[in-house]
């Protein structure tokens, strides 16, 4: 286990506010009505997919994000979930939401 855990939990934290606030706002972008002018319309509708996409995206980040917060609360933060053995810091510290040391991720 990783002993400076409650670096980890900060930065999980504060990326999970983040994206939080980034959905509310990409909602609140989308409940917004469509133009009745057709060429606007479509490049409005071309926006509102790129929204959509970031909005899955995010929620998909959400998820990997309260998997490695449950991992620390277990115990098991900073094991791969596939091999057993420590994930480096240095990895934690790029994506500290990541269940898989370097060499489980490259074999995927």
């Amino acid at each position: 286990m990783i002993k400076s855990n409650d670096k980890y939990r900060t930065m999980l934290l504060t990326r999970l506010s983040e994206l939080d606030s980034r959905l509310h706002s990409i909602e609140t972008e989308l409940d917004q009505p469509n133009s009745k002018d057709w060429d606007e319309a479509a490049v409005e509708n071309e926006g509102d997919e790129v929204l959509e996409q970031l909005g899955q995206s995010g929620q998909q980040e959400i998820a990997r994000i309260r998997a490695a917060l449950k991992r620390l609360r277990e115990g098991s933060y900073g094991i791969c979930a596939r091999c057993g053995d420590p994930i480096s810091p240095e990895r934690l510290d790029v994506l500290p939401d990541t269940p898989l040391c370097r060499t489980c991720a490259a074999a995927n």
